[in-house]
């Protein structure tokens, strides 16, 4: 399924694990040499057609994608004993410029996680603004809710 294809209870769950109460999403690459996964857990933004992932050019995540765009974010949690999440996969866009879409996806990415204020603090804002720093964009080609 993709976006246009989930029904209304779907996308309503989806939407209430992706925007509501603060969860980690994990993030899935391939090193395309060896086949080898690597999962990590990232903050996230969603913004109503792709997830966005800020993150420093060095990191194996990167340098994975950048081989190999193919990858899949996963965000669930536990409620009253029952799991509910949902899985993205398609190709990721790294994006390094335009620098004030990087600034902004970064901002809103932070500030999910730390609030309005907490996102002016020195780290962040060392982080949002490091040249090292670009956003993963996932425009998800599958969507699995469960």
């Amino acid at each position: 399924m993709n976006l246009k294809t989930l029904d209304s209870v779907q996308r309503e769950k989806m939407e209430r694990l992706v925007t509501g109460q603060v969860h980690l999403a994990r993030l899935a690459t391939t090193d395309p040499a060896t086949l080898q996964p690597h999962v990590v857990p990232v903050w996230f933004h969603w913004d109503g057609e792709s997830v966005w992932v800020s993150s420093y050019c060095s990191t194996r995540k990167i340098r994975e994608l950048e081989k190999n765009p193919r990858c899949a974010v996963v965000v669930d949690t536990e409620v009253d004993g029952a799991i509910s999440g949902v899985l993205f996969e398609g190709s990721a866009e790294l994006i390094r410029e335009p620098l004030e879409l990087v600034y902004s996806q970064s901002t809103e990415i932070y500030t999910r996680y730390l609030g309005a204020e907490g996102v002016l603090a020195a780290e962040p804002q060392e982080w949002i603004h490091s040249p090292e720093n670009l956003v993963i964009r996932l425009a998800p080609e599958r969507i699995v809710v469960w």
